[in-house]
C-alpha cells in the first residue's frame, strides 16, 4: 500500500491544544464496522457498549517528563527530548537548536550532543559542580525537577504544571514511556469503577511508548517501513484473564494502538497471549489479521501515521477514512488532546 493512501486533510482548529476540563467529557464517535453505522456519544457513556465478561485492556505505562530546554555556547535555545537510555548518563534523544556540540542546562548539568541518523542523536550528560563529582549524579534523578512533559509538536505551546497531570492516564503506574498512551486519557477512576462494577474485567499491559511509535513513515510503499522495537510486559494475570475469555468467546476490548500491538506480538498462532517481559516491534497495517482484541478504543490520529495504519486495519482503511470526514464535521477534535473512537 502507498503511504499516500493513509493521508487525509484536517482543519488546524480541530487539532486540540488543551485536554478538556473533565476527561471523560470529551466526544465519542462509534464505529460499527460490520453495519458502517456511526453514533455521536459522549465517552462517559462508552460503558453502555461493554458488556458482563468482557475485558478491558489498559496500557499503564507512564510518562517521564524527557524534554529539556538549554542555551548553546552562543547563547541560542536548544532543546532535548530524551528517547532511551544507552548507558550511565548517555541517552538516545531527539535535539532542535543544535547538530552537535554543547547544550548548558540548569543546576550545572551540561549535555554533549553527537549527531547520528534519522534526527537521533546521542547525548551524553555532565555534572560540573563540586557536589556532583563526588555523589557521581545521574541524569534520571534530575529528569522530573529540570524536564517537561514532551508534549506532541501539534500542541503549539509550552507544557505546563497541568499538563503533568492531564498529559497521564489516571492508572499510570510504571515509568518508562516518552509519549502518553493517549486513548486512555479519557478515562476516570469513577468511569472505571462503574465499568469494572458492571461485570468488566479491567487489566493492564505495559509498553513504554517510545520515538517508533510516532516515527514518520518516510516509504512510499509502506510495507518498507521498520517500527522501532518498545520495551514491553504482559503480567501472568493479564494473560490468564485474556486466555480465558478468548476460550469462552467474551470480547476483548483493546484501549489504544499501543495495547493493541504489545497484545499482538506476544500471541501466538493459535491465539495464546503468553507473559513476560520483552520488546515490540510489531507493525500492523491493512490486511492484518488481528488474534486478540474484538474491539478496539482509540484517538483519531495523524494522517500517515502508523497509529492511523493499525486502526484502518481494524475497521478498513476507506470506512475509517470516511468516519473520520464525518468527526471533521462535526468538529471533533483531534490527536493526542482530542476525542475518542471506538470501533466495534
Amino acid at each position: 500500500m502507498k503511504l499516500s493512501d493513509f493521508n487525509y486533510s484536517i482543519p488546524e482548529d480541530l487539532i486540540a491544544q488543551h485536554p478538556l476540563p473533565q476527561r471523560d467529557f470529551s466526544k465519542l464517535l462509534v464505529l460499527h464496522k460490520d453495519t458502517n453505522r456511526v453514533e455521536h456519544r459522549t465517552f462517559s457513556d462508552v460503558h453502555e457498549y461493554f458488556n458482563p465478561g468482557d475485558v478491558l485492556v489498559l496500557n499503564d505505562t507512564k510518562v517521564i517528563p524527557v524534554r529539556m530546554s538549554g542555551r548553546k555556547s552562543s547563547g541560542g535555545k536548544a532543546e532535548i527530548t530524551l528517547l532511551q537510555e544507552l548507558g550511565p548518563n548517555k541517552w538516545e534523544a531527539l535535539v532542535k537548536g543544535l547538530n552537535s556540540g554543547l547544550i548548558f542546562i540548569e543546576k550545572n548539568i551540561s549535555a554533549k550532543v553527537t549527531r547520528q541518523h534519522d534526527n537521533i542523536c546521542e547525548v551524553e550528560f555532565a555534572f560540573t559542580s563540586d557536589t556532583y563529582q563526588h555523589n557521581k549524579p545521574d541524569i534520571r534523578d534530575y529528569i522530573e525537577e529540570i524536564g517537561d512533559m514532551p508534549l506532541p509538536v501539534y500542541i503549539k505551546r509550552k507544557s505546563t504544571k497541568s499538563d503533568r497531570m492531564q498529559y497521564q492516564t489516571v492508572y499510570a503506574k510504571k515509568e518508562g514511556a516518552v509519549a502518553a498512551p493517549t486513548a486512555g486519557l479519557h478515562f476516570t477512576d469513577s468511569l472505571l469503577n462503574n465499568i469494572k462494577k458492571k461485570g468488566i474485567f479491567v487489566c493492564t499491559i505495559t509498553l513504554h511508548i517510545g520515538y517508533g511509535t510516532f516515527r514518520p513513515v518516510k516509504v512510499t510503499e509502506i510495507e518498507e517501513h521498520t517500527m522501532d522495537e518498545e520495551r514491553m510486559e504482559v503480567p501472568d494475570i493479564t494473560a490468564e484473564i485474556i486466555n480465558a475469555a478468548k476460550k469462552e468467546r467474551r470480547r476483548v476490548i483493546a484501549v489504544g494502538t499501543t495495547v493493541t500491538r504489545a497484545l499482538e506480538a506476544f500471541t501466538d498462532q493459535t491465539g495464546r497471549l503468553r507473559p513476560g517481559t520483552g520488546r515490540a516491534g510489531i507493525f500492523i497495517y491493512p490486511g492484518y489479521t488481528f488474534r486478540v482484541p474484538d474491539a478496539l478504543l482509540t484517538n483519531f490520529h495523524l494522517p500517515q501515521s502508523t497509529p492511523m495504519m493499525l486502526a484502518s486495519a481494524f475497521s478498513g482503511l476507506q470506512l475509517l477514512k470516511k468516519s473520520y470526514k464525518t468527526a471533521i464535521s462535526e468538529n471533533y477534535r483531534f490527536f493526542s488532546y482530542g476525542d475518542a473512537m471506538l470501533i466495534l
